[in-house]
């Protein structure tokens, strides 16, 4: 499993770097894996701290961190 999510991780930091600012329902969309999945890899993001994740209107807003 941890090579999915490391898999999926790669994914969603390549769609951030192309689209910049996304929310997540259009970045699951964006990518095509499953939500759990994709939840579980941006985790992993945000926790290395190559993310950022902010709530939303009952969604969230993910970016990649450019510091």
């Amino acid at each position: 499993m941890i090579t999915e999510i490391g898999i999926v991780a790669g994914e969603i930091w390549h769609h951030l770097d192309k689209h910049g600012e996304v929310l997540f329902s259009q970045l699951v969309s964006g990518i095509h894996q499953p939500k759990d999945l994709t939840l579980m890899s941006l985790g992993w993001l945000a926790r290395e701290g190559h993310v950022v994740v902010k709530t939303e209107a009952g969604d969230y807003r993910v970016w990649l961190r450019k510091e």
